[in-house]
């Protein structure tokens, strides 16, 4: 099937995220973008003017279109659509035939046709390249006016305030945001709002924008009252993109937009539209929570298309429309509106609380017979929006006096039929991701007891974010029914686990530990959170570990990129992929150990240990090294240590599968990557296990039919034998595995948690890990490949960058001031085989002498 997606805003990107997690091998997709960059955040749109980019904004993962086998043609406009042949024409002459298309070309800004309203320095708010105009335009501006007062209109007040000018908002109204709060929340709103220092100013009909007398513009209204400005954004509503449907002759609405039905399809079977550009039941959503919940139903029948089976034995999602209820921080003010927030129900009946000294207005919406919570609005404090919205919603009775449920506690208000354990695990609490109370309640039962991870887990809050406080709310409440401390603070100085602090460092693009600790810490850090720190900095971003925002939170071993010794000498652990090394390179090591007089050790995960080594010879032993074609073996680092390996097919007459050529691929693959703790892992050739693969954090088997993977096994003071989590893998899929196993643990771990402790620790034990890993029962594992093909792209041999970088090969001298070895520490000369040291050598040691024949 060759699919044709014209757009790629937010709700035709959740299109394609839902069509790449049903993995169709026979659906090729192509994707037409008018604008220069894939889809971005537009919710978030605002925070462009408080500092972050157009990065920061991407919706796209890392990867995700190439990983997907999607081809994104961006810079394309479709410019008509030819349904006889089923064809779609791009401006620049180009044709795509199709077998199906989805339309998700979005809506206008509607820009009021007034005299003067293409002036230049008038400006609409819709795209990243309107918002770079405007912040340019900004620059050489006094005074911004932003014309209309409701959601979108205040947001864009919020960026040319950001911008530092004058602002001021035009209504034609006699409130702002007419169609969501009714005239007490309306004045309140605008009283908050002009104590921010924006000039509001409603009722007021502009007629022409003429040349102003003391700024560039000056708006004329029908009132005869004028206002001068530098800058103009107009932010009067949206309006449908349907001119394409229009012109190919499917059915459009008598105020336009594309008509559909329950299954997002148009009246031409082969053709469906999707979010803002669609009308459905007569209504056009503005919102994304419908657009997303449109793109679930419409990729769900376009995959139907691909697998008839499923068809007929599954009952396919439609769509039923979507409440517009809504919660917002509008330059700082909460504004949320519920409902039948105006009183249009016949009978319709009213509780109000309005608080001027506070600034706080409530009003409830209640039935004629009083048992039913139609709808609400909140200014000021909407703390009871999400509980009052599932009231709403489910139709759950009213308490007896429900005007209760707005006043204030202090005023003796009973508030427990607004608690989050009074709600059926049906109530949705992510519109964005349609997830319901009962997958989050889920979710921490299955180990999820961080925000982040119930994010990984659901989904939920990963869209415009609103909801997070609510999921906060339910997970600690199904924490304390498990038993569960709610309490995970990394340390005094982080009110938060290691996993939120991960999340809080992916999420929010932190790369450094003194924004960590400015925007979620306090005090100074300390030997706790500081390693975990850049432990997760480094599973992150991958960034060079000595660098000087890095090194001071490193440990020991870290800190010299190498392993400490009791005797305060330093070992060189070189990488030996999967234990497979060449005649020229083993002498390499040999001489170096001679040269240096290093004591040499096999080590168990096959590569050699040179032991002894001051800190002044780390950087010279690591230069012959490395110039050897040696790399750093990360043994100092809780990071992928080995990849251990038998033979296999190659030599041995039992092997089935090249196990040193599988370890070297895997090695190679996840070399450097950073963890929780150490993770160990190796490969064998045949079921006789020569490699014990069963005993490390990933294992792997060869196989008649390919490769068996185990997971958390470990040896030690508590060995574990590792868990079958998939038989008889290819290698593409193999490595797929792998890629999310080892994410997943990187992401939920606690600090210095071993796999093997984290296995145990997980409610649904194996089962669950196969859910998440193999059937993708969360649906993270793109996000998982993606993350992981991040560190993998971004890898460095730390030594070698250690080496090519002057001020980091200063930490490694013995004198801050001077290249010169310290004269008091003497070294007695190797004889012979290991052995015990006599007394005077460790009377010595004490004395400032290091030894360096001792056992390590």
């Amino acid at each position: 099937m060759k699919l044709v997606v014209i757009g790629n805003g937010m709700v035709g990107h959740r299109l394609l995220e839902e069509l790449s997690a049903a993995a169709l091998p026979d659906l090729h997709i192509t994707v037409l973008c008018e604008e220069p960059r894939p889809a971005y955040d537009r919710v978030q749109l605002s925070s462009f003017f408080s500092g972050k980019s157009a990065a920061d904004l991407s919706l796209v993962a890392p990867g995700f279109f190439e990983r997907s086998g999607i081809t994104l043609r961006l810079n394309t406009r479709a410019s008509a659509i030819d349904r006889a042949r089923r064809q779609v024409t791009t401006a620049n002459g180009d044709t795509l035939h199709y077998d199906k298309l989805v339309l998700a070309t979005g809506s206008y800004p509607f820009v009021p046709p007034v005299p003067g309203s293409d002036r230049p320095d008038c400006f609409v708010y819709r795209t990243i390249e309107d918002l770079e105009a405007l912040r340019e335009a900004g620059r050489r501006a006094r005074v911004g006016v932003v014309v209309g007062g409701g959601l979108l209109g205040l947001e864009a007040a919020k960026a040319v305030q950001d911008m530092g000018l004058v602002t001021h908002v035009v209504e034609f109204a006699p409130r702002l945001m007419a169609v969501q709060i009714d005239d007490g929340g309306g004045r309140l709103l605008r009283s908050k709002i002009e104590a921010l220092g924006v000039t509001v100013h409603t009722q007021k009909n502009t007629v022409e924008i003429v040349d102003g007398d003391t700024a560039r513009h000056k708006l004329r209204f029908a009132d005869g009252t004028e206002l001068e400005t530098d800058l103009i954004v107009f932010s009067a509503g949206i309006r449908p993109r349907d001119e394409l449907a229009r012109a190919c002759g499917l059915a459009v609405g008598p105020r336009g937009g594309i008509v559909i039905d329950n299954h997002c399809r148009t009246p031409d079977d082969d053709i469906y539209a999707i979010g803002e550009c669609a009308l459905w039941n007569g209504k056009i959503y503005g919102l994304v929570a419908p657009g997303y919940e449109m793109a679930r139903v419409c990729a769900a029948h376009l995959a139907a298309g691909l697998a008839a089976e499923r068809r007929a034995t599954q009952p396919l999602p439609a769509f039923h429309g979507a409440d517009m209820s809504t919660k917002l921080k509008l330059m700082g003010v909460e504004v949320a509106s519920i409902g039948d927030a105006l009183g249009t129900t016949p009978g319709a009946q009213v509780c109000l609380y309005s608080d001027e000294r506070k600034q706080v207005y409530k009003k409830l919406v209640i039935s004629a017979d009083g048992k039913r919570l139609l709808g609400a609005v909140l200014v000021g404090d909407a703390g009871e929006y999400a509980a009052l919205l599932q009231m709403m919603r489910s139709g759950s009775a009213l308490p007896d006096r429900p005007e209760l449920l707005i006043l204030p506690a202090s005023d003796g208000a009973d508030k427990s039929a607004l608690g989050v354990d009074a709600w059926p695990d049906t109530a949705p609490v992510c519109s964005c991701n349609n997830v319901a109370k009962g997958a989050v309640c889920a979710a921490v039962r299955a180990g999820a007891t961080s925000i982040g991870a119930i994010k990984s887990a659901t989904r939920a809050g990963t869209g415009c974010g609103g909801c997070v406080p609510l999921i906060t709310q339910i997970m600690k409440a199904e924490m304390k029914k498990q038993g569960l401390s709610v309490n995970h603070h990394l340390c005094e100085h982080f009110a938060y686990s290691r996993q939120e602090l991960y999340h809080l460092v992916r999420v929010g693009g932190i790369r450094d530990f003194a924004t960590l600790l400015a925007r979620h810490g306090k005090g100074l850090g300390c030997d706790v959170c500081k390693p975990v720190a850049a432990s997760i900095f480094a599973s992150c971003w991958n960034e060079f570990v000595l660098a000087r925002d890095k090194a001071a939170l490193q440990d020991t071993n870290d800190y010299f990129l190498a392993n400490l010794q009791k005797d305060g000498t330093y070992s060189i652990v070189p990488r030996i992929a999967g234990g497979e090394i060449t005649p020229e390179k083993l002498i390499k090591i040999g001489e170096v150990a001679k040269k240096y007089r290093l004591y040499t050790k096999i080590t168990g995960g096959q590569r050699i240990d040179l032991f002894g080594a001051r800190v002044d010879q780390l950087p010279l032993i690591w230069q012959e090294l490395i110039d050897a074609g040696f790399e750093s073996g990360h043994a100092y680092g809780k990071a992928v240590r080995t990849v251990k390996s038998c033979v296999g097919s190659t030599w041995c007459r039992y092997g089935v599968q090249d196990s040193v050529g599988m370890a070297l691929k895997i090695e190679h693959r996840y070399k450097g990557l950073r963890a929780p703790h150490k993770l160990k892992l190796a490969v064998s050739g045949c079921a006789r296990e020569c490699a014990e693969a069963q005993s490390k954090d990933v294992g792997v088997i060869a196989t008649e039919k390919g490769w068996n993977l185990y997971v958390c096994g470990n040896g030690g003071m508590k060995p574990r034998h590792a868990e079958l989590l998939a038989g008889d893998l290819d290698e593409q899929t193999l490595i797929r595995y792998i890629d999310r196993f080892l994410m997943f643990y990187i992401r939920t771990a606690d600090r210095l948690q071993r796999t093997s402790t984290w296995r145990d620790n997980l409610e649904g034990g194996l089962d669950y890990l196969k859910d998440v890993i193999v059937h993708d029962k969360l649906g993270i594992g793109a996000e998982l490949e993606a993350e992981m093909a991040q560190v993998i792209g971004s890898y460095v041999c730390e030594w070698k960058k250690a080496l090519e970088d002057p001020q980091t090969r200063k930490r490694f001298r013995s004198f801050v001031n001077g290249d010169g070895v310290d004269e008091h520490v003497v070294f007695v000369e190797e004889r012979g085989q290991i052995r015990p040291a006599t007394p005077a050598e460790k009377q010595a040691r004490f004395k400032g002498i290091a030894v360096v024949n001792e056992p390590a």
